[in-house]
């Protein structure tokens, strides 16, 4: 058993259903290619970590795409809003390990040092929180199960950050940050990177 599990929620690569604000700006084919591009930096992220892999799709399993079983626990993400299903994922990834960390697939600037950094402090604090520039936050790692940072927050604002350390402090918990990153929402975002599609 390792002590460690990296989750990584995705969604199922459809056009037309990811990066749709995206999309407003570049159309359909092109946000569904600029998310193909980062699903697979984020695979090649997560693979360098060592540590109990949890994949969550969004809609069903792909047995037969880019993401390996072998490297991979490949799961179907939970019902509920985004705070229910990463709770349910938490709950499952910190049945067999001391602690979890749990990405999305939106962070081209993402690194396996700043995830494995993350677990590093979360040796000597509650909690651990990745911050994206847009008030958010593009990683979440813990010991165990706090509900309260998953239960009654309203997602996709620019409080989501400020709300959650409010109420860790609040509960008189530890925790600590990695590098302030930005997630690809917009066409500016990917722009940033110069990356080709």
């Amino acid at each position: 058993m390792k002590k460690r599990a990296l989750i990584t929620f995705i969604k199922n690569p459809v056009k037309g259903t990811v990066k749709t604000r995206l999309a407003a700006d570049v159309g359909d084919d092109q946000a569904l290619l600029i998310y193909l591009e980062l699903m697979r930096h984020t695979r090649e992220v997560a693979r360098q970590i060592d540590a109990h892999r949890l994949l969550y799709y969004g809609s069903h399993i792909d047995e037969e795409d880019a993401w390996p079983a072998e490297a991979f626990d490949k799961r179907v993400q939970p019902s509920g809003d985004l705070g229910q299903r990463m709770e349910t994922a938490f709950r499952e990834a910190l049945r067999k390990a001391e602690a979890a960390i749990i990405i999305g697939s939106d962070c081209a600037s993402l690194t396996p040092d700043i995830v494995n950094r993350a677990f590093e402090k979360l040796d000597a604090n509650d909690v651990v929180l990745g911050p994206a520039l847009d008030g958010g936050y593009y990683l979440l790692g813990m010991k165990r199960v706090h509900e309260f940072l998953f239960r009654n927050m309203i997602w996709s604002t620019d409080q989501v950050f400020t709300e959650t350390t409010r109420r860790i402090e609040k509960a008189g918990l530890e925790y600590d940050t990695v590098a302030t990153l930005s997630d690809i929402d917009y066409a500016e975002d990917w722009e940033k990177y110069g990356w080709p599609v």
